[in-house]
């Protein structure tokens, strides 16, 4: 049961910088325990730079009190807290796990005679780098594009790495392209999706994304009608608000291992999704006609709660009327799954892969990269093959494009 006075609490710890003591106290109320009783001479405690956004790594672990004896020299680090401090440096001080370098070999990420390219987007906003995928078959005619949006401490090479999709999209023939999260506006490089100001159209990261994808659009030949984005955890949630918010842009959403829009507004709520689903489901989304969306989560994930796949399906799918149906499957020896579609008269509009046994990561993914699950079913693959089903309908005559 949430206690508002903790989070109350929390919530003032975030403001004043103090986000380690936030998160144990968040921590302790999740597993049922009282905060401990003030101390009239609280030992001297480390705290992050006031100037530090708020920071959700979307795996969060035990997180111990971090103090120190007022005999130690300030400067110091103590022995025993080093293991922390170094995590907090590579964005796991939360308890992240997995996270591998990217390797420096370029084949690994791209085929042979393919480009990977890195750009820079810039706008009121702030700016990103990115990296562009550009397939062999490249001549400079339309072709379709998908956005990857990575989770928390990854990278575009990583991200590349581990879903596969530039080898996947040089069968296809697509553009990708990788937006990078900076350090600077999020110490973990998580998509900040909780926050309501990177949650609207025209504003905060949904505005740079929106602008990335435009500028790739205006720089190459892209179809209009086959943009798509899709991400995983913190950057599946981004993918989900950028399906609420720019669904004139993109065709279709991929959602790995992420939440709806709108389950969260600040670090409080967004923990409590994260534990155990939000209220987002089909209440609170800007009314529009349905985005096609494909989901993916694990019903072992531990980190990210499968309540909220359904709730993202439950989302997606608003007022629509589908019909159902329901495929079971196994990847030899690896994982079972349910695949449940929804058709809109005469194609799939929506399905959810719910993977048995699967936790927080990529389905299907190289183990090469970090947060993947080579025994589950082909994430990338399944995403790519129900994306290029669903383009965008044709626009009234007179209407100006999204990407224009």
């Amino acid at each position: 049961m949430l206690n508002q006075d903790t989070l109350r609490e929390a919530t003032r710890l975030t403001r004043a910088g103090q986000l380690t003591e936030a998160t144990a106290l968040l921590q302790r109320m999740f597993r049922g325990e009282r905060a401990p009783a003030a101390q009239s001479a609280a030992p001297w405690r480390i705290r992050l730079p006031d100037r530090t956004p708020p920071t959700i790594d979307l795996e969060a672990n035990d997180v111990g009190e971090i103090d120190r004896r007022a005999s130690e020299a300030p400067t110091a680090t103590p022995r025993r807290h080093r293991p922390l401090f170094d995590r907090a440096k590579d964005g796991t001080w939360l308890g992240l796990r997995g996270v591998k370098h990217a390797p420096t070999i370029m084949t690994d990420i791209v085929p042979e005679g393919a480009k990977f390219i890195e750009g820079t987007y810039s706008n009121p906003a702030g700016s990103r780098s990115y990296k562009l995928f550009v397939p062999t078959g490249y001549r400079g005619q339309p072709l379709p594009l998908i956005v990857m949006l990575h989770g928390c401490t990854q990278s575009p090479d990583d991200f590349a790495l581990g879903t596969r999709m530039n080898f996947i999209a040089e069968e296809q023939t697509c553009l990708v392209v990788y937006p990078a999260q900076r350090s600077d506006a999020n110490p973990s490089k998580c998509w900040n999706w909780f926050r309501s100001a990177d949650q609207q159209r025209d504003a905060g990261e949904p505005s740079l994304i929106a602008g990335i994808t435009r500028q790739v659009m205006q720089d190459y030949s892209v179809d209009p009608t086959r943009v798509y984005v899709a991400g995983l955890s913190a950057g599946g949630a981004a993918a989900a608000i950028m399906g609420t918010t720019y669904g004139d842009l993109y065709a279709a959403v991929g959602i790995h291992s992420g939440l709806a829009y709108g389950a969260a507004s600040d670090m409080p709520s967004a923990f409590a999704a994260m534990r155990h689903g939000s209220g987002a489901g089909r209440h609170g989304v800007p009314r529009g006609p349905t985005v096609p969306s494909i989901i993916f989560h694990g019903d072992r994930d531990s980190t990210v709660h499968p309540d909220n796949g359904t709730q993202a399906l439950e989302q997606a799918i608003g007022a629509t009327r589908t019909q159902t149906k329901v495929h079971r499957g196994q990847i030899p020896g690896g994982h079972g799954y349910t695949r449940t579609t929804h058709a809109d008269g005469e194609r799939d509009i929506l399905e959810h892969w719910n993977i048995h046994g699967a936790g927080h990561a990529w389905s299907g993914g190289s183990s090469a990269g970090s947060y993947t699950d080579p025994q589950g079913p082909d994430a990338t693959k399944e995403m790519l093959r129900f994306f290029l089903e669903n383009p965008r309908p044709p626009q009234p005559q007179g209407h100006r494009d999204a990407g224009q």
